[in-house]
């Protein structure tokens, strides 16, 4: 995890960047607030959107590394279609778009489910290193030191990390502020690009 953090901090470095907002999605989330608790002075802002990086034992998350890809529209979109749309990075196999069943079709398209499953392999892999078997490195007894102002934005539809998440971010936290987008997954920023942008917009 300090090495994902302390690569953060050489990228600002490189591109001359002095007191941004950091803002990050998911696994993004939880480096972005290893960031802010390593120094919180180096930024502006702190913007949460769906982060990882806690574990709450009433509400485990789905092991994400043990499902099929036909299953990952349905636990991270509140709109299957068009999840598989996005993961399968809009892939037309022919199929008729307006049934799900029929979208799922293009994994079953051999040259692509192999293309996904060695791309899905390496991206997996990455995040495995932070996040598998639990997304849990300490993060919870580091937050207090991340005073600086903080959006939470969650998706009061999120399956992978349900609100409770969100509200256990907010009460470690010392100057956050939770935002909650109705019917929104885990997969907001995809999907309700424009009201996770205006929950962020407080920073200006």
């Amino acid at each position: 995890m300090l090495d994902f953090t302390l690569w953060g901090f050489d990228v600002m470095d490189a591109l001359g960047i002095e007191q941004p907002v950091v803002v990050g999605h998911s696994m993004g989330g939880m480096i972005a607030a290893e960031m802010a608790a390593l120094n919180p002075r180096a930024f502006k802002g702190l913007g949460l959107v769906s982060a990882a990086g806690l574990w709450l034992d009433d509400y485990p998350m789905p092991d994400i590394f043990a499902k099929l890809p036909f299953e990952l529209p349905e636990l991270l979109f509140s709109d299957p279609v068009l999840g598989t749309q996005i993961i399968s990075e809009g892939y037309d196999f022919g199929s008729n778009q307006d049934e799900l069943v029929s979208f799922m079709t293009r994994f079953q398209d051999e040259s692509f489910l192999q293309d996904f499953l060695i791309k899905n392999a390496r991206r997996l892999g990455t995040a495995g290193k932070i996040l598998f078997p639990i997304p849990e490195r300490g993060l919870s007894e580091r937050l207090y030191r991340a005073t600086l102002p903080t959006v939470i934005v969650w998706g009061d539809a999120d399956k992978l990390m349900p609100m409770p998440y969100a509200a256990a971010f907010q009460r470690l936290l010392p100057h956050a502020a939770l935002v909650t987008i109705p019917g929104a997954a885990h997969m907001a920023p995809y999907e309700q690009t424009g009201a996770v942008l205006d929950a962020l917009q407080r920073f200006h």
